[in-house]
């Protein structure tokens, strides 16, 4: 099913594009507890995109596999949202795109256990203690640095009001999104959306930050069009797997 197979790639994208960003941070986190917290969660998303771009290769059915799926395919044909590809800066940065995803994450995978399609509903429970651990991590942080010093409140709402354009396009509903909530296999984005402000609207209230006035926002990542960031990681990605075709690891 065409429908599904773009709803899969939707949900693996987005967590495959997130991971690579985490793990471009690797060991510059603010101490080494927190660096191994934040490879982790950046090894969790991979295993949610593996699992996702696999069931999409053979949904596809033209032999290729998961790993063809994220290494060799071009950038238009990347369904994840322009939030997660948006480039690491310093880590209040990095913990406002991780808090907004992670609060997507959980609302998305807990109504996704739900689904009556037998291997959605089988992600969403691989996936939904991890998700729920990461939002836990992602909203202390924003706790900690929106009500900490003066300098992590101005460098955390700095933070927010750039992100604040792209924090939407998760409840864009694409074909596919449409298809799938037809057929009872993915939930409401609407609905969706509701559980995603009330929990950023519980964590800025205890962090003393304010959501931004302009609610301008952004999209077309689940449609394939890209920030110029995209191109950019996926050329860093995709190196080897261009350059040796053939090698085999």
């Amino acid at each position: 099913m065409e429908a599904k197979k773009e709803y899969l790639l939707q949900i693996a994208d987005n967590a495959l594009i997130l991971s690579h960003r985490l793990s471009e941070y690797c060991s510059r986190a603010p101490f080494l507890e927190e660096d191994l917290a934040n490879t982790n969660v950046a090894l969790d998303l991979i295993g949610i995109a593996e699992s996702a771009l696999g069931e999409a290769a053979n949904l596809e059915g033209k032999g290729r596999s998961g790993d063809d799926l994220a290494y060799r395919r071009p950038e238009n044909e990347f369904k994840n949202v322009l939030l997660v590809e948006q480039p690491n800066t310093d880590f209040a940065y990095i913990m406002v795109r991780q808090f907004f995803t992670d609060a997507f994450h959980v609302a998305f995978f807990t109504e996704l256990t739900k689904s009556k399609d037998e291997f959605l509903s089988a992600l969403a429970y691989k996936s939904i203690k991890e998700v729920t651990y990461h939002l836990k991590r992602s909203s202390e942080w924003m706790i900690r640095l929106g009500d900490g010093t003066e300098l992590a409140n101005h460098k955390t709402q700095d933070a927010i009001d750039h992100l604040w354009k792209y924090s939407h396009e998760f409840f864009n509903a694409t074909e596919a999104d449409q298809e799938m909530i037809k057929l009872g296999f993915g939930p409401d984005l609407k609905s969706l959306e509701s559980a995603w402000k009330l929990k950023v609207n519980e964590i800025f209230f205890m962090a003393k930050l304010k959501i931004p006035e302009n609610n301008y926002q952004l999209a077309g990542g689940k449609n394939g069009v890209h920030s110029e960031y995209l191109g950019h990681m996926l050329t860093e990605m995709q190196y080897l797997p261009s350059k040796y075709p053939d090698a085999v690891w």
